[in-house]
């Protein structure tokens, strides 16, 4: 896993060529709720998502059994401890893509993922408190499905939604 190798560009001229990670935690009336999300960084769709325990190791598998080939890829994180993980690394050498990971107290090393999040946390997280996880975790994959995935504009898709799109 090498430092910075994006740089603050977060751009991409083919899908699977880079992605961003990070694990957000929101609390819950049972505890606190951790989800990692993969996002590739050209069609700005999540690629990845899981809560469970191992969750950056099975994000990243679900992101590459729905992506297919995606050797050489880029993927971005801040500097969490499960995604500098030996499970992780090995994932990451299995599947031949390219570790990168943001510098100390740089908060723009991964501004694009925080976005996504920031947007989540206005239109879903702030909005009512969650009696349990799996509330919130619903609320949460329901809210990138139709929101992000389906009607944002994607200026890097000529401003057309994913769901208008060939892109995967």
């Amino acid at each position: 896993m090498r430092d910075g190798r994006v740089r603050h560009e977060f751009a991409a001229e083919r899908l699977n060529q880079l992605w961003l990670a990070d694990i957000p935690e929101h609390k819950t009336g049972a505890g606190k709720l951790y989800v990692c999300v993969i996002k590739d960084v050209l069609s700005n769709k999540i690629v990845g998502e899981r809560m469970k325990a191992g969750l950056s190791v099975r994000a990243l598998c679900s992101a590459v059994a729905l992506r297919g080939d995606v050797a050489g890829c880029i993927i971005h994180n801040d500097r969490g401890s499960q995604c500098r993980s030996r499970g992780f690394l090995r994932a990451l050498a299995r599947h031949h893509l390219v570790g990168s990971m943001g510098k100390v107290a740089s908060c723009g090393d991964n501004a694009a993922m925080e976005s996504l999040f920031s947007l989540l946390q206005n239109n879903v997280l702030d909005r009512r408190s969650w009696t349990t996880r799996e509330q919130l975790h619903i609320e949460i994959v329901t809210s990138i499905e139709r929101t992000d995935h389906r009607r944002r504009r994607q200026t890097t898709l000529d401003r057309l939604a994913l769901s208008d799109s060939n892109s995967s």
